[in-house]
């Protein structure tokens, strides 16, 4: 039987904290920002971290980096 790979895609747009945890970006800071204000546009920029049914999914597909 081979080694399963694991999800490139889900190794990149998440990243693990020091403690522990599973911190992503939110969604809509790619394109289309021209029609969006300020304020949303920098509460995008901050970091958050997953819920926990959302971590045990992750975790079992990136099982390799973490």
């Amino acid at each position: 039987m081979y080694k399963l790979k694991s999800s490139k895609s889900i190794s990149k747009r998440f990243k693990l904290s020091a403690s522990g945890k599973l911190m992503r970006y939110p969604a809509g800071h790619n394109h289309l920002l021209q029609k969006k204000k300020s304020k949303s546009k920098r509460q995008l920029r901050k970091i958050s971290q997953i819920s926990t049914y959302e971590y045990k999914v992750i975790k079992s597909k990136i099982s390799k980096y973490f």
